[in-house]
């Protein structure tokens, strides 16, 4: 995506003032030789920023400043009747100012720290004892009673020069929240960091899966934030991010990236049995045998236990239960992740799957019933014809 750097936004402004004093504009009605400095603003085209140092211009007159935002550039205008009768004899231009990401972009706050989330899924279950035995110097305590994940630190948090004690953003600390289901979600950890964290895990897990899903989510900190939590696009903006922070957004995490497993799981019964119902369509019967049937029975069912006792997609964080912050983090995050609308999608996806497992098990116990109505007509004619062959034989 192109970027304005402020060079080139410079010189083309630069001639564009130009342009504008040399032929009549609308500038013109409204600068007068009263008027000492305006303003020209602009749109930025591109939302994901930090800190940009652009030009900047300050025009103002008395009919306000202008509604175009790119960026802005400091200049200075003196007055001098000679030239077009503007009172403009010369335009100075300051360097580049530094324009914040909160003045370019609406919602977004300045100085805020990027705190990279990533969330894994590939496997469907992890020995979490094995894992901290073998890493008990990373090993961070529950603070509750929930037991189905462990919380590994790796590295050091940096400490605030203002005083305000230890933050996450910036610094070489990293954690690792694993899941006995089988979700990994990361903490600042940096992209070639990745593999050898996830290393850890694969030593422990079980169930490993052909593909790893993946996940990405941003929290951003910024101490000087009005309110304890502010909604982004694909963020979460954070005073500060703490322990029970990392717990409650990693909760919500590697639920999400386990419910798309167990959803696309489902979806492949789906389209199993939508096979079998258009072969049914064209032949007005089907070939599926009695194993596989309860194969398909056993499937379904075990997804839906994993996702309701596995993933505890219904059970409340207990640090959300105790800190109304926290649970305005846990609300939100659901929410924007559509935890209850996706399993409501899944349930309704293995109540089509039931229907047909209920539907073909009553063709295959009508097909059983008629076997055995056939063989108790065969027993009979055969006892009819040795009872007739019988009586014949003893008049003979």
């Amino acid at each position: 995506m192109w970027r304005p750097t402020a060079r080139s936004l410079d010189s083309h402004l630069k001639s564009m003032l130009h342009s504008s004093f040399s032929s009549p504009s609308p500038l013109r009605s409204i600068l007068t030789p009263n008027h000492r400095r305006f303003t020209l603003r602009f749109i930025s085209f591109h939302r994901v920023v930090s800190t940009v140092a652009v030009p900047s211009i300050r025009c103002s007159g008395g009919n306000g400043s202008l509604g175009w935002r790119i960026g802005a550039v400091r200049c200075a205008v003196f007055p001098n009747e000679a030239v077009m009768g503007m009172g403009i004899t010369s335009v100075v231009w300051n360097e580049p100012i530094e324009v914040k990401e909160e003045e370019l972009v609406e919602g977004d706050a300045a100085g805020s720290g990027s705190i990279p989330v990533r969330a894994f899924f590939f496997s469907t279950s992890v020995d979490l004892k094995t894992l901290v035995d073998q890493n008990k110097q990373n090993f961070i305590p529950p603070t509750s009673r929930m037991t189905n994940y462990v919380l590994l630190k790796f590295g050091d948090l940096r400490d605030e020069p203002n005083g305000l004690g230890s933050t996450l953003t910036g610094s070489d600390c990293g954690y690792m929240l694993v899941f006995q289901y089988g979700s990994v979600v990361l903490f600042n950890v940096r992209d070639h960091e990745v593999d050898g964290f996830l290393k850890i895990v694969r030593k422990h897990a079980s169930g490993l899966l052909p593909e790893m899903r993946k996940d990405e989510y941003e929290v951003r900190e910024q101490t000087t934030l009005s309110t304890w939590m502010q909604a982004g696009l694909d963020h979460l903006m954070l005073q500060y991010l703490n322990i029970d922070g990392i717990r409650t957004i990693g909760s919500v995490l590697g639920q999400s990236i386990a419910l798309d497993y167990y959803v696309r799981q489902v979806d492949g019964m789906v389209a199993e049995f939508t096979d079998i119902n258009r072969a049914m369509e064209k032949t007005g019967t089907f070939t599926m045998k009695r194993k596989k049937l309860f194969q398909l029975v056993g499937k379904a069912n075990s997804n839906l236990a994993d996702v309701i006792l596995k993933l505890g997609l219904f059970e409340r964080s207990d640090i959300a239960w105790k800190d109304a912050k926290y649970a305005q983090i846990w609300e939100y995050l659901r929410d924007e992740f559509e935890l209850t609308q996706r399993f409501a999608s899944l349930d309704f996806k293995l109540k089509f799957v039931e229907h047909n497992i209920r539907f073909l098990q009553e063709i295959l116990q009508n097909r059983k019933s008629d076997f055995l109505e056939w063989l108790i007509i065969i027993l009979i004619a055969a006892e009819i014809i040795i009872s007739v062959y019988d009586i014949t034989h003893k008049h003979l």
